[in-house]
């Protein structure tokens, strides 16, 4: 019985792996069941046993990879709001670095990326919109617990500083994936992060440079 567990497990494991290459090559609307029978060297039917069809079979591949992680900054919340955009920002340069050294994830995310969400793809684009939903939340009360103690611009809101940092993320990652890895993803977005964390923190003034400078006018 564990052998053929462990083998259904390795025959399970063989079709997402061989999914993931022919979505990724083929595309998600243009590939079939076939392609990825034949791919993983196993039967249409070996892919029923495992995933009731296509979108079954994609949601498990979406589900193989995390999007930065929604259980820390809930945590965080909690903590010190002083080091709430500290905290996120780490937790966003660190995720990037991932993406940039996970060729897997870039293939997963390539393929979400590349694909034309029709009718039987809409339960995979809905889970995409919920996660994105809930981390978006996630993300807009931890601005806005720095907000509410001070350690937030006044200049940016809670919604608007959580939609920036979600478009650059998300711009940076959507250019980097789909035109060839032109730039250093993880050195440049370390960059742009620091400075646009940099104007989410309240401007400070230096009393004593500011003395000095008055002094000599």
């Amino acid at each position: 019985m564990r052998r053929t567990k462990a083998e259904a497990e390795e025959t399970r494991n063989s079709i997402l792996h061989a999914a993931e290459r022919v979505f990724y090559e083929k595309g998600v609307s243009n590939a079939t069941l076939d392609d990825v029978a034949k791919a993983a060297g196993v039967t249409r039917g070996a892919i029923y046993w495992h995933f009731s069809n296509k979108t079954d079979l994609f949601l498990e591949l979406y589900n193989s990879v995390s999007l930065p992680l929604e259980d820390m900054i809930a945590r965080d919340i909690e903590q010190p709001a002083s080091g709430v955009l500290a905290f996120i920002e780490k937790l966003t340069v660190d995720w990037l670095d991932e993406l940039a050294s996970d060729e897997h994830r870039q293939r997963i995310f390539t393929i979400l990326l590349r694909c034309s969400y029709g009718e039987d793809l809409m339960p995979v684009l809905e889970r995409q919109q919920e996660v994105d939903d809930r981390h978006a939340a996630l993300l807009e009360s931890a601005f806005a617990r720095a907000g509410d103690e001070g350690y937030l611009n006044a200049n940016w809101t809670p919604h608007s500083a959580t939609k920036a940092l979600w478009w650059m993320v998300g711009g940076l990652c959507t250019e980097w994936l789909l035109f060839g890895h032109r730039f250093d993803l993880a050195a440049e977005g370390r960059d742009g992060l620091k400075r646009l964390f940099a104007s989410f923190r309240p401007a400070t003034i230096d009393i004593a440079s500011s003395a000095d400078v008055h002094s000599m006018a």
